[in-house]
């Protein structure tokens, strides 16, 4: 079949589509191969890969288990979390090969949508220019430059694929393996992001337009036996039964996000009042598409607006939004591109707009990574339309689509640059937005790290002024005085984080810290053993037990001292880290050491010290020498001086 746009033949027309792949291959590689000497930053990345203990063991069948049998963050991805095991397995924590794998997803993303678009409208070039727009718009960054955002472009993948094969079976409805394989591919889009439970409904907008089954299948009406069931359907009822399999799928997957992200989100953040969030989502539904045709000022948070936004600002967005809804239905016989292209981009993005609780966000950018999709359909066959009549039609239209390809790379380049490392990620979003309690955190937890406290505390507090019920800012906050020796202020602000989330582990088990080094002992154990109590229902981590077998095997008081319970404490402890932690060694070693395994205690203590010196810690390592010392005499460690 010859292209009906250049009149080549079979073969040249296949030459010309490599040529196509090659070329969307190499703007996504301009833009995005930068991240390869990008480090991890600490957004959800260490949540997500390295500090996550079941993902930095590499590929495991008890990491498999976990994957499937476990919510993550708010969310049941599990071929998300496998990814991140498998590039562990490979790269260990490099995390340039992480960002390797996303740039090969995304441009894998990028050629299947291309070929898939070709094969359904039959236009080369309208095709591959909505490629070209899906492969480098700006607000395709956060997704592919962000290591934690791997959801995205694994789910891309499989959201191509589906189309693919959705297309396949089109081409022959009644073969049943054509339409398991479409359901096994959507089913692993879901397990890689629940976002795709919307599915269904694009390819039914697909029926519509480009594949024109809504009018195929009423043309072959008398085709098929009067009293057949199938016939007394009418042709959407038919198409929509056809989607039946595909939509119990996605219940299934909206029935487990939400029991993820109601253990997760509202717990973490608190439940948003219902006008603030259907307010926000109008607005975010438009404010999206001025980030489409004006894609700079972008953040990888913006601060929900609340009873910021105005009554004009709701009102002119809902208005828009009906305004180009009622053009779409309009224009749907005779530009039928319109109404699928719009649908397409307001119906993906319902599962994130917001209406359903999940997080402080008024928007982000990786939400767009798929549904404006369809806005690039409906502009891109506009255009194509509207200039049929244009004299050097060609000509221009190649030097328009060549300039904004050129502008999109520029800006998506400056924009991927942010993303090298944590602060000039956090630097450039207080830069581009205001009142970002997020970001003020951020950035003073990346000071913090690097030991300039007063730069942190500066952070923190502008963080928790602008929202005092943020845990994580108080909890930062509260360590950093904590660190300055202020310990009264540090309890202060620990016990304004409990009003807002009296079982938040972390403040429990840093509140413990605090009390253990004021000399209040006693509370310090009670506020552990209520963190064990509580991460017996929540996901356990380490911290506690490490800081419980710490105070078991140093304290010199003997009436606390528990040299068994310590290394029971301190071995769970180390399982919980992944074994990747020094300080669990250190505890493990004392706890050993006060329960007379000396040899093991220098041991364990040997192997504490060469992981501090392999991540720069030379504190903890000579720490670390002074214990071996101590422990070659045969003699345990004691005294409540140091931290646990």
């Amino acid at each position: 079949m010859s292209s009906p746009e250049l009149g080549l033949s079979k073969g040249a027309s296949r030459w010309v589509a490599s040529g196509i792949c090659i070329f969307l291959a190499a703007i996504t590689w301009l833009v995005f191969g930068q991240t390869l000497r990008h480090d991890f930053v600490d957004y959800d990345d260490p949540s997500y890969v390295y500090e996550n203990a079941e993902v930095m063991k590499g590929l495991t069948v008890h990491g498999i288990v976990w994957a499937f049998t476990h919510a993550h963050s708010g969310n049941w991805h599990p071929l998300t979390s496998i990814s991140h095991m498998l590039d562990c397995q490979f790269y260990g924590l490099n995390a340039g090969g992480h960002h390797f794998t996303n740039v090969v997803l995304h441009t894998a993303a990028v050629i299947l949508l291309f070929l898939v678009l070709r094969q359904m409208t039959g236009a080369l070039w309208p095709s591959a220019f909505v490629a070209a727009l899906f492969a480098i718009h700006p607000l395709r960054v956060e997704s592919v430059a962000w290591v934690s955002e791997r959801k995205d472009v694994l789910s891309g993948v499989f959201f191509m694929l589906t189309l693919g094969a959705y297309l396949r079976y089109v081409g022959k409805p009644s073969s049943l393996p054509r339409y398991l394989l479409v359901a096994l591919l959507f089913a692993l889009g879901l397990m890689s992001k629940p976002m795709l439970v919307t599915m269904p409904f694009v390819l039914l907008l697909l029926d519509y337009w480009p594949l024109h089954r809504f009018a195929q299948l009423s043309s072959t009406k008398d085709g098929v036996r009067p009293d057949h069931w199938w016939e007394r359907l009418s042709v959407p009822g038919r198409l929509v039964l056809e989607k039946i399999p595909l939509l119990m799928l996605s219940a299934v997957s909206c029935v487990l996000t939400l029991l993820a992200q109601k253990a997760y989100y509202i717990r973490m953040t608190g439940k948003l009042p219902l006008a603030w969030r259907v307010n926000n989502a109008f607005v975010a539904w438009m404010d999206y598409v001025r980030q489409m045709i004006y894609p700079l000022r972008l953040a990888p948070f913006y601060p929900g607006q609340g009873t910021r936004l105005s009554l004009v600002e709701i009102a002119f967005a809902v208005a828009l939004i009906v305004f180009i809804t009622a053009v779409a239905l309009i224009l749907r016989k005779t530009r039928p591109y319109v109404i699928t292209g719009w649908l397409w981009y307001l119906g993906m993005l319902v599962p994130v707009i917001g209406l359903i609780h999940n997080g402080w966000q008024a928007r982000a950018d990786r939400y767009t990574y798929l549904p404006q999709i369809g806005l690039y359909l409906l502009i891109t066959w506009s255009i194509a339309e509207i200039s049929t009549s244009w004299r050097y039609r060609r000509e221009i239209l190649g030097a328009g689509a060549g300039v904004i390809i050129a502008a999109l790379i520029w800006l998506a380049r400056i924009q991927t640059s942010y993303w090298r490392e944590s602060e000039s990620l956090w630097t450039h979003t207080l830069a581009v937005t205001s009142g970002n309690d997020i970001a003020h955190n951020s950035l003073g937890n990346v000071f913090l790290k690097k030991g300039q406290r007063e730069e942190a505390i500066s952070h923190f507090e502008k963080a928790v002024n602008i929202r005092p019920w943020n845990v994580f800012a108080q909890n930062n906050l509260a360590l950093s005085l904590f660190r300055q020796g202020q310990l009264e202020e540090a309890i202060a602000h620990l016990q304004t984080s409990l009003q807002s989330q009296p079982d938040n582990t972390e403040t429990l088990n840093l509140l413990g810290l605090v009390l253990f080094q004021a000399g209040r002992v006693n509370e310090a154990i009670a506020q552990w053993e209520a963190t064990l109590k509580i991460q017996k229902i929540q996901p356990a981590d380490w911290k506690a037990r490490n800081s419980l077998a710490w105070v078991f095997a140093t304290y010199p008081n003997t009436s606390v001292r528990d040299g068994r319970r310590a290394v029971d404490l301190a071995q769970e402890a180390l399982r919980l880290s992944g074994g990747k932690n020094p300080l669990v060694f250190r505890t493990l070693a004392a706890a050993y050491a006060e329960s007379g395994r000396f040899a093991e205690a220098i041991d364990a203590a040997q192997r504490g010290l060469e992981l501090a010196k392999a991540q720069g810690n030379s504190a903890l390592a000579e720490n670390l020498r002074n214990n071996i010392a101590v422990y070659q005499s045969n003699s345990p460690l004691r005294g409540p001086s140091q931290s646990p």
